[in-house]
């Protein structure tokens, strides 16, 4: 039975593989990969590792982060133009790309904490209804 996560990928890859006009043969030399081995992804007949899926990758110019959530080891990522932007670059290696997309990972996140937190208003009243309460014990006890 033929696994349909592997043939999701499979099909995807021979798409962007056509897409890109690159011959099966050719795509196997790039990711270093035999060619029945390629040929048996694309059918759908193996899943490949993220290994495996990474050569493939770089041998399409994508990010291989496309491919490993498609193959569903990676979750999918919200979008936005600037990991977009970061993905789509062919200057850069795939290892530059997940590392300026781990840090811009780390902005949004801290960004989002920052925006969570109440106002600097709103911690002042309730140290100030602390202090209150604290005062207000302190009266009691005399």
């Amino acid at each position: 039975m033929v696994n349909s996560a592997a043939q999701d990928i499979g099909s995807f890859i021979r798409s962007q593989r056509e897409a890109a006009q690159v011959s099966l043969r050719q795509l196997s030399q790039l990711a270093g990969v035999s060619n029945p081995y390629l040929s048996q992804i694309e059918r759908g007949l193996r899943k490949p590792s993220a290994e495996v899926l990474a050569q493939i990758a770089k041998g399409l110019r994508m990010s291989a982060e496309v491919l490993y959530v498609r193959a569903g080891i990676l979750e999918q990522r919200p979008q936005s133009a600037a990991r977009d932007a970061l993905l789509a670059d062919t200057v850069i290696t795939e290892r530059q790309k997940q590392v300026l997309l781990d840090i811009y990972d780390s902005f949004c996140r801290e960004n989002e904490a920052v925006r969570n937190e109440p106002a600097l208003g709103d911690r002042a009243d309730r140290q100030h209804d602390a202090d209150s309460r604290q005062d207000t014990n302190f009266d009691e006890e005399n």
